[in-house]
């Protein structure tokens, strides 16, 4: 079996599907490795690293795609790319079925067995492949340090001859895996941090990282999905955090939002109002800005200033951090392969929990019963 790893054609998008250690991994398992020529550059991998490793490297795209069995890719490929693969060809990459349904169809259409890193579901025996996780938690840290510069103040508390400075005060605003990872970021660099999420189950993990969990009572007792993720809350409830959010938001000095609910709109936690009450100098750091964010004046992919306050919505943070961000990606998706390889070929197990999950078509037809569903 052959597989393919093309460079990344999206915009700004540095990361690579394969590290040259995957290579050797795959190699292992008896498949054939091709690199498009330069698809790690950005990502500090070159050719020859690559080479070394066992691949080989094609600069023709088009002839990659007409030979591989299988693709590799972080985003998912452009249209003209899934045409020019094999009918009957495999793709693996993060797809967002429910928010690109036309491209499912498309994929379906083409007879492409197309498998999303996206819609691997959060079990423990698949935390090895959670890219979700992998790259939230890359983005929760840059996301600390990105507030931390644009800040015009000392993060830790500082003892001089010229006075005492104060820490900064940081809010935390949803504790999944990125805003766990902003909290613990946060603390290392000196800040007092405290964290709010609509699940009570993750005040442990809030207060176990040195923050205070900013509680919000709320009348739903189901404010978890199946998958682990945040549910969307009532217009009540969601006025009551709102309330209770707007004090903790005007004595910030650093504000992260991280909050995310799957195939839907960011959720609106910081109004305009809240960015009015904080001080000049202030900067709310939005890492929700690719699903329209959860900051009211939020523009993704700028830097804004709001009265004084600076609203930093950054796109695709982990690309920002391509080298780690490939070589944690690569490592997910061989656990996945190890679990779909048999023999040198891909097997779809159907009754495995995983399996049936990340595969969204297959032979045809849409697989996955999450985006059967929903889309």
């Amino acid at each position: 079996m052959i597989v393919g790893v093309c460079k990344e054609t999206t915009k700004h998008e540095k990361r690579v599907a394969l590290t040259p250690e995957g290579v050797e991994k795959l190699m292992s398992l008896g498949l054939e490795i091709i690199i498009e020529s330069e698809a790690g550059v950005h990502s500090s991998y070159t050719d020859q690293s690559y080479e070394e490793a066992g691949a080989g490297i094609e600069k023709n795209r088009e002839k990659l795609l007409k030979k591989c069995d299988l693709l590799l890719a972080v985003q998912a490929p452009d249209k003209k790319t899934v045409n020019s693969m094999k009918s009957g060809a495999a793709l693996i990459s993060f797809i967002w079925p429910l928010q690109n349904s036309d491209y499912v169809e498309h994929l379906r259409e083409k007879n492409i067995t197309a498998l999303a890193m996206d819609t691997i579901p959060r079990i423990s025996r698949a935390q090895t492949m959670d890219a979700l996780s992998t790259m939230s938690n890359i983005a929760g840290y840059k996301a600390a340090l990105l507030g931390a510069n644009q800040l015009d103040k000392y993060m830790p508390m500082m003892m001089t001859a010229a006075g005492t400075i104060p820490p900064a005060k940081v809010l935390v605003l949803g504790a999944g895996v990125a805003g766990l990872q902003a909290i613990a970021t946060a603390k290392r660099l000196g800040a007092v941090v405290e964290a709010f999420d609509i699940r009570p189950v993750v005040k442990e993990q809030v207060e176990s990282l040195g923050a205070t969990f900013v509680e919000v009572p709320i009348e739903e007792e189901e404010t978890e999905s199946k998958g682990g993720y945040a549910k969307e809350l009532s217009e009540r409830n969601k006025q009551k955090q709102r309330e209770v959010i707007h004090q903790h938001v005007k004595k910030s000095d650093i504000v992260i939002t991280t909050a995310l609910i799957p195939g839907k709109p960011a959720p609106l936690l910081v109004t305009k109002a809240m960015v009015e009450d904080m001080a000049p100098g202030s900067v709310v750091v939005d890492i929700a800005a690719e699903q329209g964010g959860n900051c009211e004046v939020t523009k993704p992919g700028e830097t804004i200033y709001h009265r004084g306050v600076a609203i930093v919505a950054p796109l695709n943070i982990p690309s920002s951090l391509a080298f780690h961000a490939s070589k944690l990606y690569s490592k997910n998706l061989l656990s996945l392969l190890n679990l779909l390889i048999e023999d040198g070929q891909l097997t779809f197990n159907f009754e495995d929990e995983i399996v049936l999950n990340a595969t969204i078509t297959h032979n045809g037809d849409i697989v996955s019963p999450f985006v059967k569903e929903n889309i």
